[in-house]
């Protein structure tokens, strides 16, 4: 199967699409003490991907569920569910939204509202589509990358924790990776 839109895309089928959170990553990273990175992610998020006969009018909803984080360190992930940080209690999802998928030479840009502390902004994601084809179930698979950058304080994720010496000991620069693999719907 191949598009007949004027962008040729091996595979690709018009179509709803489900994330499927078994075989895709939510992660970020964050300057941690100014001298390294930390990582983490969100173990439990859902989506929808909804590809149209023009790419370009296609589009993705997604929720991240705020408790869910993981850095692989339970102290630090229960402060940063904490007003200090998310604020889990008041604000227990992170919605992400589409307004424009533009084709980027062999690549493609996803711009969107990404909501989090009630807080929405436009983000825009670099995205590389991986493939489509089928899977071993009889279903029909696609499989995304994508990054962006944002401001955790543009989101009122604003806590300094200034250290002795100068410099804090997290960064406002949050750089998300997502690694997805979405399922056709059948009728």
């Amino acid at each position: 199967m191949t598009s007949t839109t004027a962008v040729q895309i091996p595979g690709y089928v018009a179509g709803t699409w489900d994330i499927d959170a078994a075989h895709s990553t939510v992660g970020f990273s964050v300057r941690h003490m100014m001298v390294s990175k930390v990582r983490g992610y969100f173990t439990r998020f859902s989506g929808e991907l909804v590809t149209a006969e023009d790419p370009s009018q296609s589009a993705v909803t997604a929720t991240i569920d705020m408790d869910s984080i993981d850095t692989r360190q339970e102290q630090r992930d229960a402060h940063i569910r904490s007003a200090d940080f998310f604020d889990v209690g008041n604000h227990t999802e992170m919605t992400f939204r589409s307004t424009a998928v533009v084709a980027d030479g062999e690549d493609w840009t996803v711009q969107g509202d990404l909501t989090i502390k009630g807080t929405t902004k436009p983000v825009t994601l670099a995205l590389e589509l991986n493939g489509f084809g089928p899977d071993a179930y009889g279903g029909y698979r696609a499989g995304f990358s994508a990054k962006t950058s944002i401001s955790r304080k543009a989101y009122g994720v604003d806590i300094d924790m200034p250290m002795d010496g100068g410099g804090v000991v997290v960064g406002d620069k949050i750089d998300v990776e997502l690694e997805i693999e979405a399922v056709l719907r059948t009728a």
